[in-house]
């Protein structure tokens, strides 16, 4: 397939035996009726909720994309519990910390709360560790040693804040991360858990240990 691309430095051809397009998302709330609900969207389509999922008119709730956040099925799920528990006159509200991210690729990639951007961006500050998978006694088991587990912590507490994974397994891994960072937990409480062995979970204890300069199997220039 011969594409054509378009840049700064001009015109040229390439070929490419596949193409992805994406061209991200937008809600398809155009023929809901929300103006004659009275239901207010921003600029881009989305439903505005609160934090308990309603809408501007009372007894009308919204969750999932048509919402906006992540778009992600689970997050949208667990919006759903908490509109089902405010129609049911019970009190929620969505106030979650860590919604997790997977991409399926090979190997995959996770990650959850705080990313080192969002911290630049807000001009916090965070420590960073990045356990390397190659010391990882099961990661050279699985031939998975290209892997890498990191952790953003704050520097003065070592309170977790976001944690991302490349690797087998990513997917299920990520689960401890978002446990940790809804519980408040710190560097030490992960590293005081006590991981199986020989488990790719072990890569977390491992990267919290490396805040304190303890790691076992950890690698140099793994923190800054």
């Amino acid at each position: 397939m011969s594409v054509r691309l378009e840049d700064a430095d001009g015109s040229r051809e390439q070929s490419f035996e596949r193409v992805l397009v994406a061209i991200g998302r937008r809600p398809n709330t155009d023929d809901l009726g929300l103006d004659e609900a009275g239901i207010e969207t921003d600029d881009q389509g989305f439903i505005k909720v609160d934090a308990e999922r309603g809408t501007s008119t009372q007894g009308i709730f919204a969750i999932g994309d048509a919402a906006g956040g992540q778009q992600l099925a689970h997050e949208a799920m667990h919006e759903g519990r908490v509109a089902a528990e405010m129609i049911a006159g019970r009190p929620a509200a969505f106030d979650a910390r860590a919604i997790p991210a997977v991409i399926y690729t090979d190997p995959q990639i996770a990650w959850c709360g705080l990313s080192e951007a969002e911290a630049e961006q807000q001009g916090r500050q965070v420590s960073v560790t990045r356990f390397p998978w190659r010391g990882s006694g099961r990661a050279l088991s699985l031939g998975a040693e290209a892997g890498l587990t990191k952790l953003i912590m704050d520097p003065d507490s070592g309170r977790l804040l976001g944690a991302g994974l490349v690797g087998r397994g990513a997917e299920g891994l990520i689960a401890e991360a978002v446990l940790a960072i809804e519980m408040g937990a710190l560097a030490e409480d992960l590293t005081l858990a006590i991981h199986p062995h020989p488990t790719l979970s072990e890569t977390l204890g491992e990267a919290a240990e490396l805040f304190a300069g303890n790691s076992l199997h950890g690698l140099a220039g793994a923190h800054r």
